[in-house]
């Protein structure tokens, strides 16, 4: 075992202005982070281009399960880059293979003034579990804070218990020293 200190960047803080969650919000995207935002498919519904571009979106993570290709997928495939990952609701679905590759989508967007959309079906399981992940590998996050994060801004979020479980083995914080930022992590 090996002591390595590593620097998180802040995660910003909450917008003053925040919306007060209501039932509806569910079927629309909400920015998580500056650029990332969370949602159902039907925030990415062929209708809903206008709504997409509007908020800048360049970049789309579309998460589904085989079985479910034929009604959720790309759109748009000439006005935004795609990643789409075939992956099951299930408890013993692997996610963690995926987090590198969505992290460097999605850091490569937001690197070069993009915005991404992540999604599922429904904006609740498997498309939060990567939006989790993301914000703990980015800001050196534990799950249940990562968790309170994502949904201070998309309330009805619920990973399902084997997404939640990964996410918790995911990074183990050792100390977090809030003067400087800098996590001790454990690595195993």
């Amino acid at each position: 075992m090996e002591d390595v200190k590593l620097e998180f960047p802040s995660l910003p803080q909450c917008k003053e202005d925040a919306e007060e969650w209501t039932y509806p919000m569910r079927r629309e995207m909400q920015e998580i982070l500056p650029g990332l935002f969370l949602g159902p498919y039907s925030s990415a519904m062929k209708s809903k281009l206008p709504i997409l571009q509007k908020h800048g979106i360049t970049h789309i993570i579309c998460i589904r399960q085989n079985i479910e290709a034929n009604f959720i997928k790309p759109n748009f495939q000439q006005s935004f880059r795609y990643l789409v990952l075939d992956i099951a609701d299930n408890p013993v679905e692997n996610i963690i293979r995926f987090f590198p590759m969505t992290k460097e989508f999605i850091d490569g967007s937001l690197q070069t003034g993009g915005k991404v959309l992540v999604h599922g079906n429904a904006g609740i399981s498997r498309s939060a579990a990567f939006v989790i992940a993301y914000i703990m590998e980015t800001f050196g996050m534990k799950y249940r804070d990562a968790f309170a994060y994502v949904q201070e801004r998309r309330f009805c979020i619920n990973p399902n218990a084997g997404f939640v479980h990964q996410l918790q083995i995911l990074l183990v914080p050792k100390s977090h020293t809030k003067k400087d930022n800098k996590i001790n992590l454990l690595i195993i």
